[in-house]
């Protein structure tokens, strides 16, 4: 099954490229989603060896700063059960988990970031979701086409 793509947003005041960067073999666990649309995404699309966009939002300019690649599939994020944990959810069950969470290794951030200004000009871009009105959602789905649309553009291999 070939690999799938994705964009996953991060405001990189919480978590940056640089802090994956420095994290224990440049992998975290990629926690915190609390969006029901996102978290099945990661519960049931998102899998080992599949690629993703890494995205800094709300930070000026926001941009596609690099990649990263899923390296363990969607499994229950611990930190809704942990009460001091900012994630920490009362009403989610350990027999029925309701948020999950995957595993992502940096691949590499890129020299030249791809920003969101620039990716609504270039051509073959039109129907990228994070280009859409509305597209609000932490985790969501790349075109292979895409993906080779934004290398291109921002001077690295895909």
């Amino acid at each position: 099954m070939a690999a799938k793509y994705w964009l996953m947003k991060s405001e990189p005041n919480v978590f940056s490229i640089d802090d994956l960067n420095k994290s224990p073999k440049k992998t975290t666990c990629w926690e915190g989603v609390r969006n029901y649309q996102a978290r099945n995404l990661l519960r049931d699309e998102i899998k080992k060896g599949d690629r993703v966009f890494f995205y800094h939002s709300r930070i000026d300019p926001m941009a596609i700063v690099g990649t990263a690649t899923v390296v363990k599939n969607g499994y229950p994020d611990y930190h809704q059960f942990e009460a001091k944990s900012k994630y920490y959810d009362s009403k989610s069950d350990p027999e029925n988990p309701r948020w999950y969470m995957v595993d992502i290794k940096l691949d590499k951030k890129f020299k030249t970031p791809v920003t969101l200004k620039e990716m609504r000009s270039i051509k073959g871009l039109e129907e990228m979701m994070l280009l859409r009105k509305g597209a609000r959602l932490s985790v969501q789905p790349v075109s292979a086409k895409e993906w080779k649309v934004i290398h291109k553009y921002a001077g690295e291999s895909a």
